[in-house]
């Protein structure tokens, strides 16, 4: 059950961040910079909820990258200056969609 409520957070920010950048390109969200810190502070979100699911779910759903998620939560957290915002895009326009749609399958 905690696993299921953490899922659905991480939905939640994902939500957030699709709803932000819907019909928005690359030039337009690297100009904006709320856009920009709102969408980090969400994908730090996610790889931070990552770090409470048990070691055991994880392991049994390795199609979802959760050690990827969490990587990014560390790069974003203790290296916010240097954070690159061309791999924070293709995150946001490509992976995010996907991940949304496996975390989905694992809701009850």
């Amino acid at each position: 059950m905690k696993n299921q409520k953490i899922i659905m957070k991480i939905v939640k920010y994902i939500d957030s961040i699709l709803k932000y950048t819907n019909n928005v390109d690359y030039a337009e969200f690297k100009n904006n910079s709320m856009m920009v810190e709102a969408c980090i502070f969400n994908l730090s979100q996610i790889g931070e909820l990552v770090n409470k699911l048990d070691n055991e779910y994880m392991t049994g759903h390795p199609e979802i990258p959760w050690f990827k998620m969490r990587g990014l939560r560390n790069r974003i957290v203790h290296d916010y200056e240097g954070v690159n915002l061309n791999l924070i895009w293709e995150i946001i326009d490509i992976d995010i969609k996907v991940l949304r749609g496996q975390l989905l399958k694992l809701i009850d």
